[in-house]
């Protein structure tokens, strides 16, 4: 095969894995670093109540999709209860139910919130019924004339409710809203009664329920905001300010009259709510977002495996980028090394072991090891029979250094059984051959370039940066085998030659 065949191969590898890499960053936004800045939090309503000896319902508002989050990964925990999910109006809920429970309760809904901002038209809303305001007596008074103030200072359903929310913010306060409201009042009754009273001016509104998405943030107070019908939509206002906005953290959690949980069959009912940052939020929100757009390529990713499958590849994905390493160290450098892959399986085992106590570990290993083959010389084995007794040796003195190890309370020698012993029992073999054929200061010298290998190889593979991009970009490897290929033609000098023969290069001159 000529050149010109090779160099088109390496080409068309490259362009190929270019443009799958160019199209994830441009088109699906995929992030090119690990945990690169995006909207996306995890969040969690833990629910706990006493249960008595009758059957148990409970029931949870949880939140929905909208144009600007979408709610993923949801998971429902509980054991030995039944569950159902529905969506009524503007509200979904959650419903447990068991015909028998004792004792304390625990109830979980986790979900992934991820910030989309979709361009998709929303979808039409039927009026709202007017409900009853349910104002009698002297409240019906004071309420009528709230009522017929704010209609009088307004022009629409909008304005109507930023001049309510300001007489209803007023220090101090008016004596109709301070008889409706209280002595003592919450921002959830401010609320309610904003409803009640837009609904007496002819104003159909809502109490909004949610949380504000913040970083590592638990036991989050539920804020209360208020919502208009203008005729075409819901219009969202502050409640202090009265301003029809709403700010770009704040997740809609339940609509309406109603508690967030409501129980029947136990007593003592409490609900928390909490929210953490996603780690690799970028992924996730480019993931949500090429799911809207439905291309064929992000269907056909790693990312649309089991999470249990997606935790193997990112590890088997770094084993190209050792070998690759491991071509350019004995190709172009000229390290020497026991084995092509042995390195890179080593530097594998040094994930758990960690970079300087795998080294010991190895090291240790094989010269324990290399003692005993040594000794298996005098018994005249033959190969398969002194490979099988190597190996046994091998994962008795892996054994045994796990035990020692911990009795001395290391627990890094634990991991040491994660060496793969086969390699090892190989290395050893073929170590005690170069010492016998070309002598122990070969043998020293080979080792310790697969030692150094593997260290390189580890500091590599472990590099999250590295990992995070031929995870997300796996089609980086038609780029990394174009390169192997053209470094597979590669036939002059290795840089160890160079200075191997540097005293000849004087000479000559």
């Amino acid at each position: 095969m000529n050149k010109t065949h090779l160099y088109l191969l390496a080409g068309i590898l490259f362009l190929a894995g270019l443009a799958l890499f160019g199209y994830k960053v441009l088109v699906l936004n995929f992030p090119l670093t690990p945990g690169a800045e995006s909207y996306s939090w995890n969040v969690e309503a833990k629910v706990t109540f006493l249960a008595g000896k009758e059957p148990v319902k409970v029931s949870l508002f949880i939140p929905r999709s909208t144009r600007r989050y979408a709610i993923t990964n949801e998971a429902f925990i509980s054991r030995g209860y039944g569950l159902i999910t529905a969506t009524e109006d503007a509200n979904r809920q959650a419903t447990w139910s068991t015909r028998q429970a004792r004792g304390l309760q625990t109830l979980y809904f986790r979900g992934e919130v991820v910030r989309v901002n979709t361009r998709e038209p929303i979808n039409p809303i039927q009026p709202p019924h007017l409900l009853n305001p349910g104002f009698y007596g002297a409240e019906q008074a004071a309420a009528q004339d709230l009522a017929v103030r704010i209609r009088r200072r307004s022009a629409d359903n909008e304005t109507m409710a930023a001049e309510l929310l300001r007489l209803l913010n007023r220090t101090p306060a008016d004596q109709n809203v301070a008889l409706l409201l209280g002595k003592k009042p919450s921002e959830e009754a401010k609320m309610e009664l904003a409803v009640r009273l837009l609904a007496q001016a002819g104003a159909p509104a809502r109490v909004v329920h949610g949380i504000v998405l913040k970083e590592q943030k638990e036991r989050l107070p539920v804020i209360h905001w208020l919502e208009v019908y203008n005729g075409k939509w819901w219009q969202a206002f502050n409640p202090v300010t009265g301003a029809p906005s709403i700010p770009d953290n704040y997740l809609a959690w339940w609509r309406g009259p109603l508690s967030l949980a409501r129980l029947t069959g136990g007593t003592d009912l409490k609900v928390t709510l909490s929210v953490t940052r996603e780690v690799e939020a970028a992924i996730t929100t480019a993931e949500i977002k090429g799911q809207i757009k439905k291309p064929l390529l992000l269907r056909l990713s790693l990312l649309s495996l089991p999470l249990h499958s997606q935790q193997v590849y990112r590890i088997l994905l770094m084993v190209p980028v050792g070998g690759f390493l491991l071509v350019i160290l004995r190709n172009i450098i000229g390290i020497a090394t026991f084995g092509t892959f042995m390195p890179v399986l080593i530097a594998l085992a040094f994930r758990e072991t960690r970079l300087l106590w795998g080294i010991f570990f190895f090291s240790s290993l094989v010269a324990l090891g290399l003692a005993i083959r040594f000794y298996m010389d005098r018994l005249k084995l033959l190969l398969v029979p002194r490979l099988a007794a190597v190996l046994i040796v091998v994962v008795i003195l892996m054994a045994l250094m796990s035990i020692f190890t911990n009795t001395l309370g290391i627990e890094r020698g634990l991991s040491v059984a994660l060496f793969p012993m086969v390699i090892l029992t190989m290395t050893i073999e073929r170590m005690s051959i170069v010492w016998e054929e070309r002598g122990p200061f070969e043998a020293v010298k080979q080792g310790l370039g697969s030692l150094l290998a593997a260290s390189l190889a580890y500091v590599v593979m472990h590099n999250r940066q590295v990992q995070h991009l031929f995870f997300v970009f796996p089609e980086l490897l038609l780029v990394l085998l174009g390169a192997t290929l053209l470094l597979g033609r590669y036939s002059g000098y290795r840089l160890l030659e160079l200075l191997r023969f540097k005293v000849l290069l004087k000479d000559k001159r």
